[in-house]
């Protein structure tokens, strides 16, 4: 019995981490894309306009399980990028352009028109190279923790994730248990499991494609932006005017004391964030 007592706590402990208490999953859906299928969740009705989730490298939709049902009356949907969650796992070339398209089979699959478009550190780029490819579908970018410029040369890149490329087994934990600081200890172990989970050649692929330095061009973003940025992370003194010059429309808040998975760690304050800022700018309507 005792035993019997210690495995159905441990079930609920991972219940709670995924779906957060007594919560439910959502339900499953799917969207042709290339030659398999992007898993997807939608939450919140029918509207022909969203609030789109988009994850970072390796990790997956319930990273966004604190917004599914943070926003009554809103349409949210929440994507597994090909090669990671519930997705397909082909052996492709994991561009973030490869990404962006799959979002557009996702929101042609829901028969959503335009979304805003949120994105986690890899989820950034991705949703960039979606508003190239589809700017009349954009309402709006949220960048959560994500470059809009290059960490440095490609060369000096390459060099440096060169280990993680050769020796992925060996390297990935130690790659991810650095990106997990300062990251609350309660959230770190369903993080690294999670983010350990993606194949190799996923996630090796896809850092191959945010090295690439045709993504990192400085067009401009013309629709409303969000950034919700750490102030302990990788960015410089003056990102803010940085990202000022790509996307003129941005609102740019640094957070103090929270880690890369800020919307794991402040979900109220991010969720609020995100309303504020649709509410500010006219974007996606709730419905009454």
């Amino acid at each position: 019995m005792r035993q019997l007592n210690r495995l159905l706590l441990v079930f609920l402990v991972c219940a709670a981490l995924t779906f957060g208490v007594l919560g439910q999953p959502p339900k499953d859906h799917w969207a042709k894309y290339d030659s398999g299928k992007v898993h997807y969740y939608d939450i919140g009705g029918r509207d022909k306009k969203a609030l789109i989730f988009i994850h970072g490298w390796t990790c997956n939709a319930d990273f966004w399980k604190d917004s599914y049902s943070a926003f009554p009356g809103y349409r949210v949907i929440a994507i597994d990028l090909p090669g990671h969650g519930k997705s397909d796992k082909p052996h492709a070339d994991y561009s973030m352009e490869y990404f962006a398209r799959s979002i557009e089979a996702v929101m042609k699959a829901a028969k959503v028109r335009q979304a805003v478009l949120v994105g986690h550190s890899m989820g950034t780029p991705v949703i960039r190279q979606f508003y190239r490819l589809y700017p009349q579908k954009t309402l709006g970018l949220v960048i959560v923790d994500g470059a809009l410029l290059p960490f440095g040369p490609k060369a000096e890149m390459d060099k440096f994730f060169e280990p993680l490329f050769q020796h992925y087994a060996e390297q990935a934990p130690k790659f991810i248990d650095e990106l997990l600081e300062p990251t609350s200890e309660d959230l770190k172990p369903a993080i690294r499991a999670a983010m350990l989970a993606a194949p190799d050649y996923v996630a090796i692929s896809a850092m191959r494609g945010m090295l690439d330095d045709a993504i990192w061009t400085d067009d401009k973003i013309n629709v409303p932006v969000l950034a919700e940025m750490t102030r302990s992370g990788p960015w410089p003194a003056d990102n803010a005017e940085l990202y000022k010059k790509i996307a003129p429309n941005i609102d740019y808040q640094s957070w103090p004391r929270v880690s890369h998975f800020l919307m794991m760690e402040k979900p109220k304050e991010f969720n609020d964030a995100v309303r504020a800022f649709l509410v500010k700018n006219k974007l996606v309507s709730p419905k009454k």
